[in-house]
């Protein structure tokens, strides 16, 4: 009786820490600030209690559990655990202390409890086996008692659970988008022409990078193919000194149709020397609406702009416009030498108040207009995340008050910032309206790019109305097929009409479009031949097409026209190449019917191969995307 009684009050002593776990107050400390598993008894405890002891144990147990000492102040509440009574002969032997490194430096963590820093411990026991659930979860979270006496717990070993599906985050709230449906595959004999406006941006693709660095594929309608392409500079020769553009033409086989072939146009426009550039008069008109209150809007903005300044001459002047519930003025027109003066306007803006858009065009437009004198370019430059939503009742109206104040030599430039309320469509627009570009900054490398690298071409025209225009000889082609510039085709009549408005080109800007090709009787035919169409047309000497470009001067009014013949036989240059990859990948995104079995693999073979030089690693970027955009397809 003597043998099972010690028996029986071991068995509790060792159980009876882990009924004290439902004790919690704010003195408990967290699992993870206790090192050791051990604990007092508290000196008044109450009488003990009683009860059988277990016949399973066996002499050795029982003699070993014999030689420790009783201990006092056990009822019989502390035997239940979760509504079961604990057996004594389930009771294992504590787990040893964790070891631990020498301390190096004591601080006070909460509840009073000494920790060394740094601490390294081993890692918890595992649950004994063979134990009821709630035992084994609170024998692995037994207290533990810290040299100076505080109580704190241990935690269980870590559980690894299963991996949840991947669901892609939401990026968009009320964004929209300028899109139209692809470019179809048409037949040269019944529609031998093509005529688009070179005014290309670069917008779509931040745009891309932005939701793919987010996590998540862009939709459809926000990749603009030939934003895309055209958003890398590409190595096309200067134009000659009395020229105002080049022509480049590359031919080869279509990488995801062997059947037909892609012809790359690429226009370089001519760089006049920086200090042959005339005065600039700069408007920065800033969204301050509550819209913009995020840093990667307002506060990324006036970063992005205080970049651009050192760019900027000393005869340039510069005025701040801020529009939000009611449009004012910030700055007046200002020397871009005052540095100071402009980044202390810039840093007094904040975020609040709706989005009086309309109200801040026309104040920028009466700035820009005083700032004017002979020989001197104004500019507005609008910074916004394109939600505009007072005072613009007619979006319509809006663009065609932008159009008309083109007439009077001030031009319009878009900057979009932030994600989740991005009106693209409307940026788009008034870029368009406004004879300006429109461009979409996600980083402040981006903003260095379009505001510091490419700041010449963005605010020195050296033409305006520029329209291209694409005959193809039905002898040579049968089908053809225009990759992007949906939003940018003009009708066959309108190339010979200079009332008709299209792009404007800045100075060093490039343009490249990609036509896909297939040749008659090529197996790669979309279209059947009609029963009663006219007889293909003989050969042109051998000719593939005709390429006419037409711009004007800038205020001038009658065009000047350049002619090219596309012989078929121009060399597939490493730019066409990676322009093709960059076509493609944009179409993957698209989910286009045009690349048959070619896909991401293919795609990123292309680039990498015709990376070639890459000064600023925008091509690194573009195949690391593509990667990306790969993982996220095959979830």
């Amino acid at each position: 009786m003597t043998t099972s009684a010690a028996a029986l009050v071991l068995g509790v002593a060792v159980i009876l820490p882990v009924a004290d776990l439902r004790l919690t107050g704010p003195g408990a400390l967290p699992a993870s600030e206790t090192p050791t598993a051990k604990r007092s008894t508290p000196a008044d405890a109450a009488a003990p209690a009683t009860a059988p002891a277990d016949p399973a144990l066996d002499a050795g147990t029982a003699s070993s559990m014999a030689e420790a000492e009783p201990m006092d102040g056990i009822t019989a509440e502390e035997f239940e655990l979760s509504g079961e009574i604990l057996s004594p002969n389930l009771a294992q032997p504590e787990p040893a202390a964790p070891a631990r490194s020498e301390p190096a430096a004591k601080t006070e963590a909460p509840g009073n409890l000494a920790l060394s820093e740094p601490i390294e411990e081993e890692a918890a026991p595992s649950a004994p086996m063979g134990l009821p659930e709630a035992e084994a979860r609170l024998r692995l979270e037994a207290p533990a008692e810290t040299a100076d006496g505080a109580v704190g717990y241990i935690a269980a070993d870590p559980v690894i659970a299963p991996l949840p599906d991947l669901v892609q985050p939401q990026v968009q709230d009320s964004e929209a988008y300028a899109t139209a449906a692809a470019n179809p595959v048409k037949v040269t004999a019944e529609e031998p022409v093509s005529t688009f406006s070179i005014d290309v941006d670069t917008a779509s693709w931040a745009v891309i990078r932005s939701s793919l660095n987010l996590g998540v594929l862009p939709t459809p309608d926000q990749v603009r193919v030939e934003e895309m392409v055209n958003y890398f500079p590409y190595a096309y020769p200067a134009p000659t000194p009395e020229a105002a553009f080049s022509t480049n033409v590359s031919v080869m086989q279509t990488p995801w149709n062997t059947g037909t072939r892609l012809v790359t146009i690429g226009i370089q426009g001519a760089l006049p020397a920086v200090a042959d550039r005339p005065p600039l008069n700069l408007v920065f008109l800033i969204d301050t609406s509550g819209s913009m209150e995020d840093p990667n809007k307002l506060g990324l903005l006036k970063q992005s702009l205080a970049l651009m300044l050192a760019e900027l001459r000393p005869e340039d002047q510069i005025a701040i416009v801020a529009y939000a519930g009611s449009a004012g003025q910030v700055l007046p027109p200002t020397p871009a030498a005052e540095r100071e003066t402009i980044l202390a306007a810039l840093e007094t803006l904040s975020a609040g108040g709706s989005t009086a858009g309309a109200e801040g065009l026309e104040l920028a437009y009466q700035v820009a207009e005083a700032m004017k004198a002979d020989g001197e370019i104004s500019r507005i430059l609008l910074a916004t995340d394109g939600d505009f939503n007072v005072g613009v009742s007619d979006p319509e109206g809006l663009e065609a008050y932008v159009a008309r104040q083109r007439e009077t030599g001030t031009y319009l430039s878009v900057l979009g910032f932030g994600r989740g309320n991005l009106d693209d469509a409307v940026m788009q627009a008034l870029a368009q309206n406004g004879n300006g570009t429109a461009a979409y900054i996600d980083t402040l490398s981006e903003a260095r790019k379009v505001l510091v690298d490419q700041l010449t071409g963005a605010l020195f025209p050296i033409a305006d109305d520029v329209k291209i225009q694409v005959e193809w000889n039905p002898a040579e082609v049968a089908e053809y097929r225009l990759i992007g510039y949906e939003t940018r085709a003009l009708r066959r009549e309108d190339f010979n009409n200079d009332r008709v408005d299209a792009g404007a080109i800045g100075a060093g800007r490039q343009v490249t479009a990609i036509y896909e090709v297939t040749a008659p009787g090529s197996d790669a035919l979309r279209n059947d031949p009609l029963r009663y169409g006219a007889a293909p047309a003989e050969g042109a000497g051998g000719e593939v097409g005709f390429l006419r470009l037409r711009w004007k001067a800038p205020g001038a009014e009658v065009s000047t026209l350049a002619e090219t013949a596309i012989t078929g036989a121009e060399p597939a240059s490493e730019e066409a190449r990676f322009a093709a990859a960059i076509a493609g990948f944009g179409q993957l995104l698209q989910g286009s019917v045009y690349l048959g079995d070619w896909g991401w693999d293919e795609a990123i073979a292309l680039a990498a191969s015709a990376r070639g030089e890459d000064a600023y690693g925008y091509r690194n970027e573009a195949v690391t995307l593509m990667r990306l955009a790969q993982a996220l397809a095959a979830n």
